[in-house]
């Protein structure tokens, strides 16, 4: 089978390995998603969204990572949403353009 998209699963910083210890691979709409946990990881704004205690303070850098995230010329413009269900977790979910529907959970707790 052919993929567009195909890299190694990293979770909790560490390569994932099957049973045979080589690593776990994943392809298109799963690249992407990790993609952008990692992009909003590596920006700092997961941190800085979880030490940020006003309101308007909060709601600017959950705007900055929309903005990253509609930075990613794999998603359809215009189709991110984010969700904070409690303090340290983020949902996002857009549109990609060839995979269809996309979610990612970016969780520091």
């Amino acid at each position: 089978m052919s993929y567009r998209y195909q890299d190694i699963l990293i979770k909790n910083g560490d390569v994932v390995l099957d049973d045979g210890r080589n690593p776990v691979l994943i392809q298109d709409a799963q690249v992407i998603a990790q993609d952008i946990k990692h992009a909003i990881i590596e920006s700092g704004l997961a941190v800085a969204l979880i030490g940020d205690t006003s309101p308007s303070g909060r709601a600017d850098i959950k705007k900055q990572i929309e903005l990253l995230v509609e930075e990613e010329t794999r998603l359809v413009p215009g189709t991110v949403t984010l969700e904070e269900p409690k303090l340290g977790l983020i949902w996002i979910f857009a549109d990609t353009r060839e995979f269809g529907r996309l979610d990612v959970e970016v969780s520091n707790v």
